[in-house]
């Protein structure tokens, strides 16, 4: 399977996912702590996305014209976008624990993490100084991950 595809299959992966997790009533947080790190989630991917610029934004994973973005939270994670998905979604889990949902959490996490190693491959064909930025930020949690 080519990258594409793969960051495809990862996608449609954790889009089910959260879709039934929504259907479950389980996506959304309850109480304070949760639901505030959902909010702080969601201003990471708005920072995220107004850092990363027009580019749009693909189904399969396919790199953009223009350069690296290392600015912003970019500075401190490679995929912010990504990482405020899951403190999300996992906030949303945690508030309404069950088997079902943390399976459905995990399928979620495995397929952004697909997609996120397809792109990051993707990526540092097309832009090679993207190993070094690699080697200095962590994909997911700030100093961690």
């Amino acid at each position: 399977m080519n990258l594409r595809n793969a960051s495809l299959v990862g996608l449609t992966i954790a889009i089910i996912a959260i879709v039934t997790l929504v259907s479950r009533e389980s996506l959304f947080a309850s109480g304070v702590v949760a639901i505030s790190v959902q909010v702080l989630a969601a201003m990471l991917m708005v920072w995220a996305r107004l850092e990363f610029g027009r580019r749009s934004f693909h189904a399969g994973a396919d790199p953009t014209e223009g350069g690296l973005v290392t600015s912003g939270p970019y500075r401190v994670l490679r995929h912010p976008i990504y990482a405020a998905l899951l403190y999300f979604l996992w906030a949303g889990i945690l508030s309404h624990l069950s088997p079902l949902n943390g399976i459905l959490g995990v399928a979620a996490t495995g397929g952004l993490i697909v997609r996120m190693v397809a792109e990051e491959r993707l990526v540092a064909e097309r832009y090679p100084e993207y190993r070094t930025y690699a080697a200095r930020t962590k994909r997911v949690i700030p100093f961690v991950v």
